[in-house]
């Protein structure tokens, strides 16, 4: 072989060479990440260090995450709250200024702004407003089946303006709906708690909430999706409505799809919207073809069961999607330790870790005696990821677990692959700018020191027992 043939061999070999260290993620240049850390102690509150993580060649006996970038999941749709008619009261409430600058930091992606991407709201009031109401209430033995009376009413005050300036920050976000109660005079009991929908109002139901879609985009707020019921087996709240699995799946098959499809509306249905110890609730409706033709997903709480029972819906029905919708997080009776680990071991993690392209906690904001709430079956001790005095806002172990992923976790992430040491529960995605974040608690009873293992290159890190740490790099 000629020199200049061995030349371009070499040039060859290395080219192919460094092809693969750059997909493997080896380091040709130091890679850094950033790291933003909450403490229990509150000695850090999501707050960013001053020195990031350095990776290097090489390998401890330490335990070790390793990122398996060849290995990708589900894309995530987004992060964020309920914004329940009682948190938007209290925002509505606020002086101009303070709710700006309120409304910045929890929906801008800027500065130390924590970018929620994702709302739930109320379809009629949730038991976590002031009142009980749908958006066609009439006296007691009148029915209106051609919806000639619904209006939006109560949400014209507070929900609607305070979704106008949130779009007004971010207009991509996404908003699901949720109804807790059909109107009182389609029901089987006549009262706003419990009883079911009545066969002959599911028409009316489906047309009530196509016209709820209908004047939100009057209004310029598209509604992303639906889920047909809240807690579709809890009738408790006030308001509630229980709808029995073959019950849900003819109102989609029959009525709710076809009235999506006749009046146009690409919304999304989404079922379920209940707890992880029933997956048998949404399998049983996708079976059913002509139900599952309208349907995107299904939706849980985790208020009872184990988050891993979504990966068998997953299992089950692999085309259609996963939603974490609603889960209270509040602080414990001890206010000075910020139990922040276990949230996002049982949410942020466990929910993406089995197939959840979302997760929303409930709810956004309450005041200091958590109202408002209604009566008869209104929650007292749903204390809000924020506390809003008057101006003065209080931020809430919610607040925390939901940042360590709403400001890095962009729409449109996808899950990555990674190991799990033992105490050190984590998840790992890959943004659409191609940044990493990983996202891990130290559930132990000690602090913990651990390798971050990317392609060759290893970070070493510490955290804190009870800690929460997100690490980010290009």
């Amino acid at each position: 072989m000629s020199d200049i043939k061995k030349i371009v061999a070499i040039q060859r070999i290395l080219a192919i060479f460094c092809i693969l260290i750059a997909r493997q993620g080896y380091a040709q240049k130091p890679i850094k990440a950033d790291v933003w850390l909450t403490n229990p102690d509150r000695s850090a509150l999501f707050t960013q260090q001053k020195d990031a993580l350095v990776f290097k060649m090489g390998k401890t006996t330490l335990p070790t995450i390793n990122v398996k970038m060849d290995s990708t999941f589900q894309a995530i749709d987004g992060f964020g709250f309920a914004l329940t008619g009682g948190s938007a009261m209290h925002i509505i409430r606020m002086d101009a200024v303070a709710r700006a600058t309120l409304l910045k930091e929890l929906f801008s992606t800027k500065d130390n702004n924590i970018g929620l991407s994702y709302l739930r709201v109320s379809i009629g009031a949730s038991d976590l407003n002031d009142h009980v109401f749908s958006y066609d209430d009439l006296p007691a033995g009148e029915t209106d089946p051609e919806l000639k009376h619904f209006d939006l009413g109560p949400d014209k005050t507070d929900v609607i303006p305070v979704l106008k300036e949130i779009l007004a920050i971010n207009p991509k976000i996404k908003i699901l709906g949720s109804p807790w109660s059909a109107p009182v005079w389609m029901k089987t009991n006549g009262d706003t708690r419990g009883g079911s929908l009545k066969p002959e109002a599911y028409k009316a139901y489906a047309d009530y909430l196509v016209k709820y879609i209908k004047g939100m985009k009057a209004n310029g707020i598209a509604i992303d999706a639906i889920t047909v019921q809240n807690e579709p087996l809890h009738p408790g709240n006030n308001p509630s409505m229980v709808l029995q699995p073959e019950e849900e799946l003819a109102f989609v098959k029959n009525n709710l799809g076809p009235a999506f499809e006749a009046a146009g509306v690409k919304t999304k249905i989404i079922i379920y919207d209940h707890n992880a110890d029933r997956p048998d609730y949404p399998i049983t409706i996708l079976n059913d073809p002509g139900a599952a033709k309208y349907i995107d997903g299904s939706a849980f709480h985790l208020y009872r069961g184990e988050i891993e029972a979504l990966s068998k819906v997953h299992a089950a029905h692999p085309d259609k999607g996963l939603y974490f919708t609603e889960q209270m997080v509040i602080d414990g009776r001890d206010s000075s330790k910020l139990k922040v680990a276990s949230p996002v071991e049982r949410l942020f993690i466990g929910a993406t870790r089995n197939w959840c392209r979302n997760v929303l906690e409930w709810n956004l904001a309450a005041d200091p005696q958590n109202q408002p709430h209604t009566d008869r079956g209104g929650c007292p001790m749903c204390q809000g990821a924020i506390t809003i005095d008057k101006n003065k806002v209080t931020r809430n172990v919610a607040y925390y677990a939901m940042a360590h992923a709403s400001k890095f976790v962009r729409p449109g992430s996808v899950r990555v692959a990674s190991d799990i040491p033992a105490g050190l529960p984590n998840v790992v995605f890959k943004t659409p700018d191609n940044k990493k974040v990983l996202i891990v608690a130290n559930t132990g009873q000690t602090a913990q020191t651990f390798n971050i293992g990317y392609g060759l290159n290893y970070a070493t890190a510490t955290l804190n027992a009870g800690a929460v740490a997100t690490y980010i790099w290009q």
